[in-house]
């Protein structure tokens, strides 16, 4: 059975000012998502479902639904503010999405086999499809999971801090932790290091520190999990219209009640992606370059 790619693609993309979903980076104008797919069909995988925002359904079918025809099977799944929030709670006052926990479980009527889940705005490359590809269709355990892990100083942005989940794994590969940072960088002044900060002052990680990009594998039975989490979050924070449901919380609270576990794949390669309009040359160079070394045709399409 061939694995499905859920691309979280609801996102508001605030800090770089549009819908950078669809901005166009490659040569020919291809999205960032377009290389995904060509990864993605690559690897073996037979369905796509781009998680949305209703008002984005139109521009999507239109980008896509034709150069993917006969090439994987398309779907779309909406997030809106109020899915799977219990209707007990009452009218859901927010104009920003619910986090990419809450977008996952919106596809949980369109999922139906073994899937992966990645941004839409970030470049992961074919290894990291074909290696959570591979783990999907062999791996038989329905309470272990996946996920690619990128050394930090392999995503970080030269534009301004950048928002990772930054992991703890053990000896034999299965993840122990993962928690989300939200303000990595690089130093400036003396000798330059990374470090992540909190309202309690700077840590420094080690460059080779594994991060996650939000490149997950999953077994389908991981659903019903989830939406209980979300449930107890929504409770926890309707009234918090700027809180989030990450995946690594979902991850952490099935590693820590020992109802999933999550093997870690290391990836080595360079992660690029755009959170700031000032990403936007750098990745345009690299998609270039990587056409020009042949790992992509001249035309993707």
């Amino acid at each position: 059975m061939q694995p499905t790619l859920l691309i979280l693609a609801a996102g508001m993309g605030s800090r770089y000012g549009g819908i950078k979903q669809l901005d166009q980076f490659g040569p020919n104008g291809e999205t960032i998502i377009d290389y995904s797919l060509f990864d993605a069909i690559r690897a073996g995988f037979g369905k796509v479902v781009f998680i949305i925002r209703e008002e984005l359904r139109q521009d999507f079918e239109e980008v896509f639904g034709a150069k993917l025809a006969g090439k994987i099977e398309i779907d779309y799944a909406i997030q809106a503010l109020d899915s799977y929030v219990p209707a007990e709670l009452g009218p859901v006052k927010r104009t920003k999405p619910w986090g990419t926990g809450h977008a996952m479980l919106c596809a949980k009527n369109h999922t139906q086999t073994p899937f992966a889940v990645i941004n839409a705005d970030d470049f992961y490359g074919l290894e990291a499809f074909q290696l959570i590809s591979d783990f999907l269709k062999t791996d038989t355990d329905d309470e272990l999971h996946a996920m690619v892990g990128y050394e930090v100083k392999n995503t970080l942005s030269e534009n301004g801090s950048v928002s990772r989940g930054v992991c703890e794994v053990a000896e034999n590969g299965n993840l122990i932790s993962v928690i989300e940072r939200t303000k990595i960088y690089e130093t400036e002044n003396g000798e330059k290091r990374i470090v992540f900060e909190e309202a309690d002052g700077v840590t420094p990680l080690s460059p080779e520190t594994p991060v996650s990009m939000n490149f997950w594998g999953f077994k389908p039975s991981v659903f019903p999990l989830v939406q209980h989490q979300f449930e107890s979050y929504a409770l926890a924070n309707i009234d918090s219209p700027k809180a989030e449901f990450y995946i690594p919380t979902v991850m952490t609270n099935l590693i820590e009640t020992n109802t999933g576990h999550c093997k870690v794949f290391r990836s080595r390669s360079a992660w690029f992606g755009v959170t700031y309009p000032d990403d936007k040359p750098t990745v345009q160079s690299a998609l270039k370059k990587l056409h020009d070394e042949g790992a992509y045709p001249a035309k993707l399409w």
